[in-house]
């Protein structure tokens, strides 16, 4: 019941600072030239958005089970995409969830240790960010001065005005903040001793073992020539299906090709927040992204809410129908363990 309870109130909690970032983004909104905005759009390039969200998605799953077949299993690839896709729309309960969610759902279906999938999903992970901070280098050096201001003024500035007004903090406060943090260490320090060989901290050293295990067998894999492939495929994808969008309204239909590439890192940084489904905080900052070109606070927003809500509904509805087709996968497998196969039925290949 405590563990419900848990759950509920971190759910609501996460839930409302996506709402309250979503009302900081809607209250700086012309409703009435939202509204009209939106009913100038053109939903022909929104579902082509949604085409390359679905190449993206496959090739992700294929990638994906790339990394688990040097685990010395080869699940079927509809499960891997299945497993994939129940993941993301977990991720529209609680933040991050959905790695878990992932690993769990393949565990389930095709009796993969959950330790050794997560260690598929951190090297999947760790690339990503290499890319994406290969794609933000490309659009800061290509459009230096243009990018440069809006990284000096909204993020460098205000932390260098930060660390000048620490600069002339009272020394004696410097001194009480370094002797809080060294008593938190030695706390940490003595706390984690005793917590040391409590069944909690050994099943978290297990994980951990089984998670550096997976990435030692991944070091080994075949196929690193395919996954590069797909690591393309899915980051090229990922900037067709948010450059394509802008087509969809009149006031971002002037965009470049660069410019595509920018919104696609901020989203991409909007997604990632701690809030379900990147709600509010991906609003927030595309259209901050896209005051740089002079577009209006109610035309960015238009523009975020087309991205944000058909990617969102499309991944739930694909996540909808995976969670029903992977339960009746599941019942087929139970059912033939309990009974065997039928004489009838061709023999079934499970390698796949």
């Amino acid at each position: 019941m405590k563990r419900l309870i848990f759950k509920t109130l971190r759910f609501l909690i996460f839930l409302s600072i996506g709402l309250f970032l979503l009302y900081l983004a809607v209250r700086r909104v012309n409703i009435e030239e939202f509204v009209t905005t939106l009913r100038k759009a053109n939903f022909h390039w929104v579902a082509l958005a949604l085409f390359f969200a679905l190449i993206g998605y496959m090739s992700r799953a294929y990638r994906w089970k790339l990394l688990i077949k040097p685990l010395n299993y080869d699940p079927p690839f509809s499960n891997v995409f299945y497993a994939l896709m129940l993941g993301y729309t977990a991720n529209f309960a609680l933040p991050r969830i959905g790695e878990v969610t992932r690993c769990g759902s393949l565990r389930k279906s095709d009796r993969i240790p959950l330790d050794s999938l997560l260690g598929t999903v951190i090297i999947e992970r760790a690339i990503d960010l290499v890319v994406l901070l290969m794609i933000l280098v490309v659009i800061f050096f290509t459009k230096m001065e243009f990018f440069g201001g809006f990284f000096r003024e909204r993020l460098f500035k205000p932390m260098l005005d930060q660390v000048q007004d620490a600069a002339h903090f009272p020394l004696i406060n410097w001194i009480i903040g370094l002797a809080v943090l060294a008593a938190l260490f030695i706390l940490m320090r003595s706390l984690s001793r005793k917590f040391s060989r409590t069944p909690v901290m050994i099943k978290i050293r297990k994980l951990i073992r089984g998670v550096i295990n997976g990435l030692k067998t991944i070091a080994r894999m075949q196929d690193r020539w395919v996954f590069v492939l797909h690591t393309l495929i899915i980051w090229m994808m990922y900037f067709l299906m948010t450059y394509v969008l802008v087509f969809a309204l009149p006031a971002t239909s002037h965009l470049q090709p660069v410019d595509g590439l920018f919104l696609l890192v901020i989203g991409g940084l909007g997604m990632s927040a701690p809030v379900q489904g990147g709600l509010g905080v991906f609003h927030v900052i595309t259209m901050l992204g896209l005051s740089l070109y002079g577009i209006t606070e109610s035309e960015g927003f238009a523009y975020a809410v087309l991205s944000h809500e058909s990617q969102s509904l499309f991944a739930i509805l694909l996540g909808g129908i995976s969670f029903i087709l992977l339960m009746i996968n599941n019942r087929k497998s139970e059912k033939q363990k309990r009974h065997g196969p039928s004489p009838t039925d061709p023999i079934q290949d499970h390698q796949g």
